[in-house]
Parts: C-alpha cells; structure tokens; sequence
C-alpha cells in the first residue's frame, strides 16, 4: 500500500518513544525489528538512515528519521488522533517550543549528565541548554502552570517530554521532583503507552531469549 507505515526499531531504544506515538495515532503499522551493530548497519538499512541508528519511518515514500521529527511527523500525518493544534492555531507556537526543547536542551542536559559532563560554568553559553539545572527548572515550571504543556490537551510535545523525563527518572539521572513523577505518571498511564509499554517489553524478552 503506497500509505504503509513502517517503524524500523530496536525494543531496547528511543524507538520506544515512537512505539507510544503510532500507538497514539491507532494507524496500523508494521514493525522491522534490527539488531545494534548488525542490520541496523547493514546497506539495506542505511540506506533508509545513515546514521545507522533507530528509529526510523517510512510512510509510503517518505522516510523520517529522529525522535522528535518523527512525532511532528505522525501528529501532522494523522491530525484526527488529535496530538497537535491545528496549523495556524496560536498554541502552535508553543507546540513547537516543547517539542523542540525536549529534543533539543532536555535530551543533550541529560545525556551528558548521565556521561558525567558538566559544563564548565564559563562555557555555559556555548551549550545550547546552558546547564542541568536551568532546565529541569524551566521545564518544572511549566508543568506546574497545568496538566499539560500546550493548552488543555495531550499533545506529541507531551509524549516527547514524559518519554524523556521517564527514562532520566527510571535511570536516576533526573531528580524525582513531585511535578516530573505526577506527570510521568499521568501520561504512562494512558491506554496507548500501556499498549506500547506491554509490546517492547514482550520483544526484548523475546530478543533476549
């Protein structure tokens, strides 16, 4: 079918993040499990991503790579699940911002985090995320104004950030502030991360076995 969602994943990845997202969306997809350092680098594979990492789309004939813009993608693909304002919207904008700075000032404050790198306080304005602790501020700032980030709905910024903030809190390298676990805890519960949740882990103990 010329419309065919493909997710190229790994259980044990980011492509977990995706998992949650097309089960948002409720389009049927069809999942290609790779292996690290394998097929995920195997020529059939880098030809769809180069990087030679997942996940990674392909919707027809377009193929989207990286978390976030896959997200953006899927919410602008199926506006009827609802995980976006529509386009010309006022909330747009701050749409965009969330989802951007997950990706962007969340994702890079963490992972160096979990590597042991800290900024050199002189250098702080050469790191787009400034330091740890700016960002968990600002982000526990704006999850203290509602239930959301964006208005009064779930959106894929949502997604993004509780993915993100789940995996810094199970791993210990984010601090379990009361405004991250309620809101972590809010989203995991929703019936289309439930269904994500209960599909990886079955694979990766499958792949394991």
């Amino acid at each position: 079918m010329s419309d065919e969602l493909v997710f190229y994943t790994n259980p044990m990845s980011r492509g977990r993040v995706i998992r949650w997202m097309l089960e948002e969306v409720g389009h049927p997809y069809r999942t290609e499990l790779l292996d690290y350092g394998t097929s995920m680098k195997a020529p059939e594979y880098l030809a769809i991503n180069p990087m030679g990492k997942v996940p990674a789309l392909r919707h027809g004939d377009t193929v989207v790579t990286e978390t976030a813009a896959i997200c953006a993608y899927l919410a602008d693909a199926f506006p009827g699940a609802g995980l976006a304002p529509p386009s010309g919207d006022r909330l747009r904008g701050p749409y965009y911002r969330w989802l951007f700075f997950g990706a962007g000032p969340l994702e890079a404050a963490w992972t160096n985090q979990a590597l042991g790198f800290v900024v050199p306080p002189d250098r702080e304005r050469m790191a787009g995320y400034g330091n740890f602790a700016a960002v968990l501020n600002v982000l526990e700032g704006a999850l203290e104004r509602g239930s959301y980030l964006v208005g009064d709905n779930f959106s894929a910024a949502d997604l993004y950030i509780g993915a993100n903030l789940g995996f810094g809190l199970e791993f210990g390298m984010i601090d379990k502030r009361a405004t991250f676990m309620g809101y972590v805890s809010r989203l995991s519960s929703r019936p289309a991360a439930l269904r994500a949740r209960e599909i990886d882990e079955a694979l990766a103990a499958k792949h394991q076995n």
